[in-house]
């Protein structure tokens, strides 16, 4: 998914782009926040990164925190000054969702990508190292449908495939990729299956979500706003990259409120013990992006088109 939100003082304004919106469309609106006296701009989603190298230079004095933008997505030479750009380790939220699905009693799982861009293959790549050490830790075999529908939008096409998977076994799938999930949702509503969502807490959306593979979007913007306002933007935020991880504090995870712990026979003892191995570096996840099918030993992955 991709928005712009547009912060000025204490308020806030969102901009949200159609689905098949251009860089030429993402460019009018960061020029409609600017007018609007937008002073900080969080542009979230690598499709910014062309809108981003125009922006930075037609409004030097605006601050812009881009998310999940790279300086290989901008393609400047270096990360303009007045930008911030932030990645996580997806591959981390994804183990501890495969984990913790697996440790909860799943064996046929699914993984279902939106495209093949680095942070969806990460968050899958993850998920089944996830799944693997659970299932060795148990002593159960595993296996996981995975397959990338080229796109991050819902249809009946995909909906159908999920709805064969669910038919055939699948318990769980992990719905990777904007709003695909809903696609998902409703294959798993007419089988009574389950669904782990993806970047955020989506256990409002449907009760059959189980889970989410999240990272914090919201606490990550929160500490930079906050850093602005106390005058740091230019010793540690401007023309600077960094990935967040567990190594810099909770940044990737799942949910934790009671509200959204959906699980069966996975605790919250055991779930603090892996994401505590995880935050000291005595589990390490991989996080080859390349790696978009992955071949991993001690679990079975199905590959489909």
């Amino acid at each position: 998914w991709t928005a712009v939100s547009g912060y000025m003082g204490d308020d806030c304004q969102y901009y949200i782009p159609e689905a098949d919106a251009s860089d030429e469309d993402r460019e009018t609106m960061i020029r409609q926040a600017v007018n609007d006296g937008a002073e900080v701009i969080v542009c979230v989603g690598y499709l910014y990164g062309a809108s981003l190298a125009w922006a930075a230079e037609q409004y030097p004095d605006v601050k812009f925190i881009a998310i999940d933008v790279t300086q290989g997505d901008i393609g400047t030479d270096a990360i303009p000054a007045n930008c911030y750009c932030i990645t996580f380790k997806e591959e981390q939220a994804g183990y501890l969702a495969g984990y913790a699905i697996t440790k909860d009693g799943k064996t046929k799982l699914g993984f279902l990508g939106g495209m093949a861009v680095p942070a969806v293959i990460r968050y899958g790549y993850g998920w089944l190292q996830g799944a693997r050490d659970a299932a060795k830790e148990l002593g159960v075999e595993v296996e996981c449908n995975y397959t990338y529908a080229g796109q991050f939008n819902p249809d009946a096409s995909i909906t159908a495939k999920m709805e064969g998977w669910y038919s055939n076994g699948t318990e769980i799938v992990f719905a990777c990729g904007g709003g695909i999930y809903a696609s998902a949702v409703e294959a798993a509503n007419i089988h009574g299956a389950k669904v782990v969502g993806v970047d955020v807490d989506q256990s409002y959306i449907d009760a059959c979500i189980v889970t989410s593979a999240m990272k914090g979007l919201q606490n990550v913007t929160e500490t930079i706003l906050a850093d602005l306002e106390a005058g740091k933007w230019d010793t540690t935020y401007g023309g600077k990259f960094i990935t967040y991880s567990l190594a810099e504090g909770d940044y990737v995870g799942i949910p934790t409120a009671e509200s959204s712990w959906r699980f069966n026979n996975f605790t919250m003892e055991q779930y603090e013990a892996v994401h505590a191995k995880l935050m000291s570096g005595e589990i390490v996840v991989d996080n080859n992006s390349d790696n978009v099918n992955p071949e991993i030993e001690g679990i079975t992955v199905n590959y489909v088109d």
